[in-house]
C-alpha cells in the first residue's frame, strides 16, 4: 500500500488519515463557512507509535443547526443550514436541528473515524431528540433528503449499520466502509489516466463528496480543487 503523499490503491495509513483529515478540515473552514468547522479530537494515549509528531484522532462536527424544509425544491434536497436568526439563541446555538412533520427538534452529531481494519475513513453519526432520547434509523431516514434515502436503497457502496463507537463506547450509526476502498480506487485510477495520482490531501474531500450526500451534507465544489 502507498504510504506516501499519493493514493493509488484506495486505502490510507493512519498517518495518511491524519494528513487528509487536517487538509479536509482546513478546506471546509475556508469554503463552507455556513457550517461550524470540523474539530480534530486527539487521542493522546494512542499516538506514541506515529511518526513525524502526528497524532491519532478523529474529526468531529457537532452542534450545527440545520433546518430541513418541507418545501425544498427537487434540485436541492440537501439539508439547509440556519445560522443568523438562530445563532443568538443559546439553547440551540450551533446544534443540528431538523424540523420533521411533528415539528419536533432532532439533533445530529457526525464523526469521521479511521478504520484500522479497512484502512479507510468511516462516517459515524447519531441522532437524538431535544430530551436526549436516541433516534431510530427509521426516524433518521425521515429526516434525510429523499435523494439520500434512495441512495441508501440503490447504491451498492453504502449502507447503514449500528455499532459501538470505537472511542466513545456508545452505540452510533455508521456508513459501512466495505465498498470505500473500491470506489476510491476507481477515483484514483481516473486521476492516473489523466497523468496524475490522487494526493492524500484530497482523499477525505473526494470521499466526503460522496459519503456526505448520504446524510444530507454536501461540500462546495471549490473544496475539490
Amino acid at each position: 500500500m502507498n504510504s506516501g503523499r499519493e493514493v493509488s490503491d484506495g486505502r490510507l495509513t493512519v498517518e495518511g488519515f491524519s494528513v487528509a483529515a487536517r487538509a479536509f478540515a482546513d478546506k471546509w473552514k475556508i469554503h463552507n463557512q455556513s457550517f461550524p468547522p470540523w474539530s480534530w479530537v486527539p487521542l493522546i494515549n494512542r499516538t506514541l507509535h506515529l511518526s513525524n509528531q502526528q497524532e491519532e484522532g478523529y474529526l468531529s462536527l457537532e452542534e450545527i443547526l440545520i433546518l430541513s424544509s418541507l418545501e425544498e425544491s427537487p434540485e436541492d434536497e440537501s439539508l439547509n443550514v440556519a445560522t443568523d436568526c438562530l445563532e443568538k439563541e443559546e439553547s440551540v446555538d450551533h446544534t443540528i436541528l431538523v424540523q420533521n412533520q411533528e415539528n419536533e427538534a432532532h439533533y445530529y452529531d457526525f464523526h469521521i473515524v479511521y478504520s484500522s481494519s479497512y484502512k479507510v475513513p468511516v462516517l459515524y453519526f447519531r441522532g437524538y431528540c431535544s430530551g436526549g432520547q436516541p433516534l431510530s434509523l427509521d426516524v433518521i431516514k425521515k429526516d434525510l433528503p429523499s435523494c439520500s434515502v434512495s441512495l441508501l436503497h440503490e447504491s451498492k457502496w453504502t449502507f447503514i449499520t449500528q455499532e459501538e463507537h470505537p472511542y466513545l463506547n456508545r452505540p452510533w450509526f455508521k456508513l459501512h466502509p466495505c465498498g470505500t476502498e473500491d470506489w476510491i480506487k476507481l477515483l484514483s485510477q481516473s486521476s492516473i489516466s489523466t497523468g496524475c495520482q490522487m494526493p492524500v490531501d484530497l482523499y477525505l474531500v473526494s470521499w466526503f463528496s460522496v459519503v456526505g450526500q448520504v446524510v444530507g451534507l454536501r461540500i462546495p465544489l471549490e473544496m475539490l480543487n
